[in-house]
């Protein structure tokens, strides 16, 4: 199974227009890419959701919401 780029992650976030709690980026995760799926970053590799999702929160790649986080265009690294 290829890898998926943490990007698409937050191009689906940003795309979605809403925000999310850890729980619920997970799950919409899961539901988008597959339970089964693995990511990798610039970084990281093999990550599961739960473990990329911990990881962009660690890297400041989230924005505190009123009732959960999104993220901004500004906040996907274009190296």
């Amino acid at each position: 199974m290829p890898s998926i780029h943490g990007h698409k992650v937050l191009e689906m976030m940003i795309s979605s227009d809403e925000p999310y709690t850890t729980e619920s980026l997970i799950a919409a995760i899961d539901q988008r890419f597959g339970q089964d799926a693995r990511f990798h970053t610039c970084a990281k590799q093999d990550l599961t959701a739960a473990e990329l999702v911990d990881f962009l929160a660690e890297k400041k790649k989230f924005i505190p919401a009123v009732s959960g986080f999104t993220t901004h265009i500004s906040k996907i690294c274009r190296h």
